[in-house]
């Protein structure tokens, strides 16, 4: 995979990198699968259609590594995920979330994913 970009020089953008996360057999359709990205923790979840979403694995209002064991579902186009602590109903598109069960709205960070070859790739950006 080759990822070019003519308009921009590393001094005007952060370098990324696409790491390998694992097989795509290895995920389950609409269970999530926690993984690390360096040091951080990331939920992956793949969609009936064959797409890979990954968000951060840390419930933003509980401080618990639990969003990959959350219920996916869709509220109208979008496709979610429900965390197991507090049911916050986060877009796994965007990790806005949805349905904030009366707190303050939180957001969960969300990174690119490419599968390749049948390895499911996460773009992390890279210091340079």
């Amino acid at each position: 995979m080759t990822i070019t970009d003519t308009q921009r020089t590393a001094q005007q953008t952060p370098r990324t990198d696409w790491v390998r996360i694992c097989a795509l057999a290895d995920l389950e359709t609409e269970r999530g699968r926690a993984a690390l990205l360096g040091d951080t923790q990331i939920a992956l979840f793949l969609l009936p259609g064959g797409r890979v979403h990954a968000v951060s694995n840390l419930d933003p209002y509980s401080g618990a590594h639990v969003i990959s064991r959350g219920i996916v579902g869709t509220r109208q186009d979008a496709p979610t995920v429900a965390s197991p602590m507090y049911k916050q109903v986060f877009d796994l598109r965007t990790g806005a979330c949805l349905d904030t069960q009366g707190k303050e709205p939180r957001t969960l960070r969300v990174w690119p994913v490419a599968v390749s070859d049948g390895q499911v790739l996460v773009r992390q950006e890279a210091a340079t």
